[in-house]
């Protein structure tokens, strides 16, 4: 009697369940036959018979008081955003306000996950348009978009993905003229998937300026390894061209130091920009053909799987900070501007000690930084894994030093070797000739180590 009462159980509870979903897809097909009928008639047309500049509705800073997971279809769609956050922190994902520039490999991206995520109002912004050779990497466009606008077309994709988001779709190229209208209404997040650096440093500035979140895409171009994409403060992100820029250009012309989280890749690019190509199949030069001044023309190669990989990452990181959920990112080397400044100290009095003279120095705080993160991780050349993290590496530091790898060249980046105090000693007592000799092991290893920081810096 017992299982039968157990077995009556279960199917009265699966016909429960069935019923529930039968109904909440009838209502879901039955919104969606109208939205989309609608959507065919008159949307898509709309956006591009208004030109260069869709959508032009004013933002605002507030979705309403619309709660749109009291919804039985949207609660049902984000059932498990609330599982992982709670019903609290994800209304606070819903009832916000997101700005997207830049919608290609890693704008669009980032976009369709904060839409799918529940975001309840996101503004997409791009001046270009779909092209054949951006499907590689673009998270919603077809063939059938090619031509395009890609904030039009990610409008046109969303409003089937999830149609209760109010999304809008300028067809823009952010700059101090378009400024106000893109960055008024008080948005929650901005994202900038920005790839050129004068726009990139004008839209840092500003968000900076107004006081709004930001996160920033640095150079998601090149590269493969989706092991060495982190997420830091800007300052950080010491190995990454574009961000080195931005960073020089922020400190030059605004005085801002830091403070701007980015996603960057600690990985070196394995490709340059190509060659451009004129219509003869010729070298010339790319500036003649630029439709936007300071816009990029020559191409880099991409393998579309990293930017789509930076994408998600901003979203996730966008995400869990509207819900309110603390996310620690692991640092990468755990170490305070105030030991690479100590190394550095301690290279100069060193070099004076030995050589009487600290002219041979050729690096600031800054290349130290470079020097002792990325090129040693933190600890001597001769260890071959990490012993000390957390404040285990802090108090490493205070036996360690930089020296020269070869006495007969100068203190450079791609000459300086981090070692402890008594490795130090015994690496000075030797000629660079000797090491090669003695310990044709860690020479190789070292001189792999330097020809990379050769090629980093001086290309």
């Amino acid at each position: 009697m017992e299982e039968k009462l157990k077995y009556l159980t279960l199917v009265g509870a699966g016909a429960l369940i069935g019923s529930v979903s039968t109904v909440a897809l009838l209502k879901l097909l039955s919104r969606s036959s109208v939205k989309q009928q609608q959507h065919d008639e008159t949307s898509l047309t709309r956006l591009l018979e208004n030109g260069m500049e869709s959508e032009r509705t004013p933002v605002t800073s507030a979705i309403g008081h619309e709660d749109l997971l009291a919804d039985d279809i949207v609660s049902e769609h984000l059932t498990r955003n609330i599982q992982f956050f709670d019903l609290e922190a994800q209304r606070k994902v819903t009832g916000s306000y997101v700005v997207v520039i830049g919608l290609g490999g890693v704008g669009s991206h980032a976009a369709s996950m904060l839409l799918r995520s529940g975001v309840g109002k996101l503004l997409l912004v791009d001046f270009d348009q779909v092209s054949l050779s951006s499907l590689n990497r673009h998270a919603v466009a077809t063939r059938a978009d090619v031509g395009i606008p890609k904030a039009v077309c990610l409008k046109k994709h969303f409003s089937s993905i999830f149609p209760e988001c109010h999304v809008d779709a300028k067809v823009l190229l952010y700059d101090s003229s378009s400024e106000e209208e893109i960055l008024s209404g008080n948005p929650d997040f901005v994202l900038d998937c920005i790839d050129n650096i004068d726009t990139k440093v004008g839209l840092l500035a500003a968000c900076v300026k107004r006081g709004l979140k930001v996160l920033s895409a640095t150079g998601a171009g090149a590269r493969a390894d989706p092991t060495r994409i982190r997420v830091a403060d800007l300052r950080e992100s010491t190995i990454d061209p574009l961000s080195r820029s931005v960073r020089h250009r922020l400190r030059r012309e605004h005085g801002i130091e830091g403070g701007i989280p980015v996603v960057f890749s600690l990985e070196k690019p394995k490709a340059k920009l190509l060659p451009f190509k004129g219509p003869n199949g010729e070298d010339e030069n790319p500036s003649d053909y630029q439709i936007v001044p300071g816009f990029r023309v020559r191409i880099i190669p991409v393998l579309g799987t990293i930017p789509a990989i930076f994408g998600q990452i901003m979203a996730s990181y966008v995400i869990t900070q509207l819900a309110g959920l603390q996310v620690q990112m692991e640092p990468i080397v755990n170490l305070d501007l105030d030991h690479y400044r100590m190394l550095h100290q301690r290279l100069i009095e060193h070099e004076e000690a030995v050589y009487g003279t600290s002219a041979q120095v050729q690096v600031d705080v800054e290349e130290v930084k470079y020097i002792v993160k990325e090129l040693w991780h933190g600890r001597s050349a001769r260890d071959e894994a990490a012993k000390d993290v957390g404040r285990g590496m802090w108090r490493a530091m205070n036996e360690l030093m930089l020296v020269r790898w070869d006495a007969k060249k100068p203190a450079s980046v791609s000459n300086l070797i981090l070692l402890k105090f008594k490795e130090a000693d015994e690496h000075e007592a030797k000629t660079i000739e000797e090491v090669k000799e003695t310990e044709a092991e860690f020479f190789e290893k070292v001189s792999c180590v330097l020809t990379k920081a050769e090629l980093d810096f001086y290309g």
